[in-house]
């Protein structure tokens, strides 16, 4: 995986969820705090969701086959949505089932200061592994906000590694939310609303996993700072006259595809078009290092004034 697949942060939040999630639920078997089981499920769909950004950042590698002519470079974007859906099920659904249970059969907390305890160190934990994803991906994110980062990145590992850290130390305050009510007061009921406040949390970053990685898997192209670059990198030499039109898209996070149609003189050798686009290739790939597929479709320069999308429009009814 490249470096912008921030498998640093993939491995620290698997390694501090792996060793979470074993406490959790031991703590969870002897308090019988819902919340804490709901944080122990979370923690282990966590892990299981860093095991298979990893699995998609190898797959990604495999080179490019007959079936496969641009590679498996979105096998990421797979993993990534597949993370979505595992999140959403294994972790909201079932904490939003144990916290309905837990309302119907609300019971005081044994032991309650042994899932406290875990919690305090689950949410120092969980930080350290929020902390090295942003230092990760702080070289990335530049002049963004963080929210713009997560929406407009190609490389998915970050942001979903992100997003769960983030939705883990919220999920722990209202697990820690439920059971402290719930040791101080007796009543189970407030463990059952700190399971539900996980569950709903847990959805709500599932669904925006989902909806951002559905965008990379249908197909997003360069940004517009990356098209100013093409487009300058094109235009910057006598090769070609004019840009008819330009396209891009994203075949995995570290490859873009490159297309598009140039107006050339109509009067020039063919031996010399084909030289000038293999020097406007050589530009694109030096302006923009990611454009490693590129196609360049030469037209003849059509000089005099061109007809108005009206003239067609008449010219096709006649």
């Amino acid at each position: 995986m490249s470096a912008s697949g921030g498998t640093k942060a993939i491995f620290a939040a698997l390694g501090a969820n792996i060793g979470i999630a074993v406490v959790k639920f031991i703590a969870a078997a002897i308090s019988g705090s819902a919340s804490m089981l709901a944080e122990g499920v979370h923690s282990l769909a966590d892990s299981a969701n860093q095991l298979l950004l990893l699995l998609g950042g190898r797959k990604a590698k495999k080179a490019a086959d007959e079936e496969h002519p641009f590679g498996h470079g979105r096998e990421r974007y797979v993993s990534a949505f597949v993370v979505s859906i595992v999140l959403f099920s294994v972790g909201g659904v079932f904490s939003l089932y144990e916290g309905i249970e837990k309302f119907s059969h609300p019971h005081p907390l044994d032991n309650w200061w042994l899932p406290v305890v875990v919690l305090v160190i689950a949410i120092g934990l969980e930080g350290f592994s929020l902390r090295t994803a942003l230092k990760e991906a702080a070289p990335q994110k530049g002049g963004q906000s963080w929210i713009q980062f997560v929406r407009r990145a190609k490389a998915p590992e970050l942001p979903v590694v992100m997003l769960e850290d983030t939705a883990a130390l919220i999920g722990l305050v209202f697990a820690l939310f439920g059971v402290g009510l719930t040791a101080i007061t007796g009543n189970g009921v407030f463990d059952a609303i700190g399971t539900v406040l996980i569950a709903v949390l847990l959805i709500a970053v599932a669904l925006v996993l989902g909806v951002e990685t559905k965008s990379l898997l249908v197909g997003e192209g360069a940004g517009s700072g990356d098209v100013e670059r093409i487009k300058q990198a094109v235009l910057d030499g006598p090769e070609v006259d004019s840009i008819i039109h330009l396209k891009t898209l994203y075949l995995g996070p570290d490859e873009l595809m490159v297309g598009v149609k140039v107006a050339v003189d109509g009067d020039r050798r063919l031996g010399d078009v084909a030289a000038g686009i293999d020097t406007v290739e050589q530009r694109i790939r030096t302006a923009v290092p990611i454009a490693r597929v590129i196609y360049i479709e030469p037209d003849v320069r059509h000089d005099g004034p061109q007809p108005t999308t009206e003239a067609i429009v008449l010219r096709a009814a006649d």
